[in-house]
């Protein structure tokens, strides 16, 4: 929502010092200039803005993982700030009582009201009236005086390359943080299904881009490490089994971890309840699924090697009685047999239990005759 102070200073410093006009244009509707954006606005010779644009909400935040500031530093970045921005405010003949108030407290201006209060020079509804309106004005800069001649201005658009389009969208507190859960969860998952390859490259790319835009946002260890502890209780919830305990706990941190992630009052850097509230049930489905799944296959009657046999059906290849032994074909295969009644040879039968090399079996007709 605004930008690094020492990049912000070499721009304001250009456009208080600049022999060229230049005109700074709050735009499309729904922008904003706040934080370093309203001292970029100031510093203009020409500041103007569309309806529906907002200008302000410049208090200096600190940066980075752990980058918090104690009372005494942030007490002296406030009051740099405050006079940085008065003297540019000075500068170009704005309204300083207001640009103060900017930094101090926050305040924020709508179009209309930034012209009333002489923050900015004009209100155009686009950038065809803002041509035409700023046609023939004449322009102070450095005590020269420069007539516009702009009828016919041919215009060219210099946009933002591929790169630039996508730190823009990473360095944005939301994707920043879902970059992270996503991150986790395909790191999760390789480590609970090894050999996936595609979850944990996927996760790791995640983690690295979140960590990327951590560097430019006021991030709060104690939030990252939360969501990390959240994450590592809901593996251990599928590994363990402790019937929810484990999950509850992982929810409480992810819950405390995401409003601690972003170390700063500004509603600019906030995540919404509504992105936390989603995030933190789907990732609550998700791990209960998975723990559905794994108590599931662990309550499944075996299929394979001698415990699968149990409660199979065969056929008796020979007469078996109580005193004499002898053989069934189960899964196509021969296998010595007792039972405790008598079988007549190909009577149909079912395994009871399985010793060794030895399978125990009953008579599937009586079975189904007591059942």
């Amino acid at each position: 929502p605004g930008g690094l102070d020492e990049s912000m200073r070499i721009i304001v410093k250009r456009l208080l010092t600049t022999r060229i006009p230049i005109c700074v244009y709050v735009y499309p509707p729904g922008a904003r200039a706040a934080s370093a954006g309203a001292f970029i606005t100031l510093a203009a010779p020409i500041a103007a803005m569309t309806p529906g644009t907002n200008i302000g909400a410049a208090h200096p935040v600190a940066i980075g993982a752990g980058g918090e500031m104690d009372t005494v530093m942030a007490e002296k970045v406030l009051n740099d700030a405050v006079a940085y921005i008065k003297s540019i405010a000075r500068k170009r003949g704005r309204n300083e009582e207001w640009a103060e108030r900017a930094v101090r407290e926050s305040e924020s201006a709508t179009a209309k009201e930034a012209l009333e209060l002489g923050v900015i020079d004009l209100i155009a509804e686009n950038l065809d009236d803002l041509l035409e309106k700023l046609d023939g004005d004449t322009v102070k800069l450095n005590g020269e005086e420069r007539v516009l001649d702009l009828k016919g201005a041919e215009i060219h658009r210099i946009r933002m390359g591929l790169r630039e389009r996508i730190l823009a969208v990473i360095a944005n507190p939301t994707v920043a943080y879902l970059l992270l859960i996503i991150g986790f969860y395909g790191l999760i998952f390789e480590l609970s299904n090894p050999g996936s390859i595609l979850p944990g490259v996927l996760g790791a790319i995640a983690l690295f881009l979140a960590l990327y835009s951590f560097q430019v946002l006021p991030v709060n260890y104690a939030g990252v490490l939360l969501i990390i502890l959240a994450m590592i209780l809901f593996f251990a919830e599928v590994k363990i089994q402790s019937h929810g305990m484990l999950g509850v706990g992982g929810a409480i941190a992810l819950i405390l971890g995401s409003l601690m992630l972003f170390e700063t009052g500004s509603p600019f850097f906030q995540i919404s309840w509504s992105t936390i509230g989603a995030v933190v049930a789907l990732t609550l489905l998700f791990f209960f699924f998975v723990i559905a799944k794994a108590i599931q296959a662990q309550r499944r009657k075996p299929v394979t090697g001698t415990e699968g046999l149990v409660g199979e059906i065969g056929v008796a290849r020979t007469p078996i009685s109580p005193e004499r032994e002898g053989t069934v074909l189960v899964h196509g295969e021969l296998w010595r047999a007792r039972s405790a009644l008598p079988i007549a040879k190909g009577e149909e039968v079912r395994v009871v239990k399985v010793e060794g090399l030895r399978l125990y079996v009953e008579p599937l007709q009586k079975k189904e005759v007591e059942a």
